[in-house]
């Protein structure tokens, strides 16, 4: 074993001090770590945005916060708006039926929203006095698209009598050739309250395919003639994903969206509306969950429980992603694009939803 000396062991022992000493001199005289502009808000995106790209991000939220005051504006963001818009400008979140809701109550002059076209035109149809900006006129949607106002005119003709329920996630056209209209979150209760109010057993329900074969299964005693509009994001998922994601991660608890096909909805142990399964995690606390639907969703859920495990199967809706921080601030800048609606046209699209809100 080797042994050192007296004079070597001082001499170590003076080395260490002197080492310590200088840490401590160096830790008392370096420059403080860079404070984090809008700290607060930093912290629930840290996950998703890294120190350097946040005061960049920063700038556009500062900004976005003044021109609001400025503006006397608001900033309705859907579930699926990107952590960075969800969590900092966005005034009022929630899925469509929440913001149709919120939208007739806002106390403000502008509304912007950080969602897809027929939100923005859902607005305008609840606020006709109020500018309602739409940061990007191509951010659409592939189940609005999927259907038009002559297709509804063309179905009544060939079902005389047929009461016509049309999914919000339409055009205002579309809308104001509908009876009512409903949303992931109410559809079940609304095809419930038109059959027993038209005194009829079938409906026409439109245009998600897969949300009216799954509230179907809720009403059995209903007829619902179905469209064959799909959600691009939710029809991306398969049955042998959900099998997957239970063999890879034990336990998991899997929550889908009803405009997935009824055979992923079968694989799950909820389906319900964004808000239903943000109210699931919330009241229930699984362990590890996954939730099957657009994956911006998943995160901005998991913000406010950092204990529970969210397991990502990352489906991105193109339309959504039109929608970012820059263009919301530009959209406030420049008072662009505001919403207009041929009033012939939103007189009766505003009955039919309307009517849905109605519906308690």
């Amino acid at each position: 074993m080797l042994r050192l000396s007296i004079r070597e062991e001082a001499v170590l022992d003076m080395n260490v001090a002197v080492r310590q000493e200088t840490d401590a001199v160096t830790t008392a005289f370096a420059p403080a770590a860079p404070t984090l502009p809008l700290a607060h808000l930093y912290a629930r995106v840290s996950k998703h945005v890294t120190p350097a790209e946040w005061p960049l991000i920063a700038r556009d939220v500062e900004a976005i916060e003044r021109l609001k005051r400025e503006r006397n504006a608001v900033v309705l963001g859907h579930n699926y708006q990107a952590p960075e818009i969800f969590n900092t400008v966005a005034d009022i979140v929630g899925d469509s039926l929440a913001l149709a809701r919120e939208a007739v109550t806002v106390d403000a002059d502008v509304i912007v929203m950080a969602g897809v076209h027929f939100m923005a035109e859902t607005a305008k149809l609840l606020n006709p006095s109020k500018t309602v900006l739409m940061p990007d006129m191509q951010a659409g949607c592939s189940l609005a698209e999927s259907i038009t106002a002559a297709d509804i005119r063309l179905l009544r003709q060939h079902y005389p009598g047929v009461p016509v329920v049309t999914y919000v996630n339409t055009s205002a056209e579309v809308k104001a050739e509908s009876d009512y209209c409903c949303t992931s979150g109410n559809a079940a209760k609304v095809v419930r309250h038109v059959a027993r109010e038209w005194g009829v057993n079938r409906i026409l329900m439109l245009p998600d395919e897969f949300l009216a074969q799954n509230v179907q299964k809720e009403v059995p005693e209903i007829e619902l003639i179905a469209w064959k509009g799909h959600c691009e994001v939710h029809e991306r998922f398969t049955p042998q994903d959900i099998r997957d994601l239970r063999e890879n991660h034990p336990g998991v608890v899997v929550l889908a969206h009803p405009e997935c096909p009824p055979e992923v909805v079968a694989e799950a142990d909820y389906a319900g509306s964004t808000a239903g399964m943000a109210d699931y995690v919330r009241d229930e606390k699984p362990a590890r969950v996954v939730l099957i639907t657009e994956c911006s969703m998943a995160d901005n859920v998991a913000v406010n429980h950092p204990d529970i495990e969210f397991v990502r199967p990352c489906n991105l809706c193109p339309h959504m992603r039109r929608i970012t921080l820059p263009s919301i601030r530009r959209a406030l800048e420049t008072m662009t694009h505001q919403v207009e609606i041929d009033p012939a046209v939103a007189d009766r699209a505003r009955l039919a939803v309307e009517r849905m809100l109605a519906i308690r």
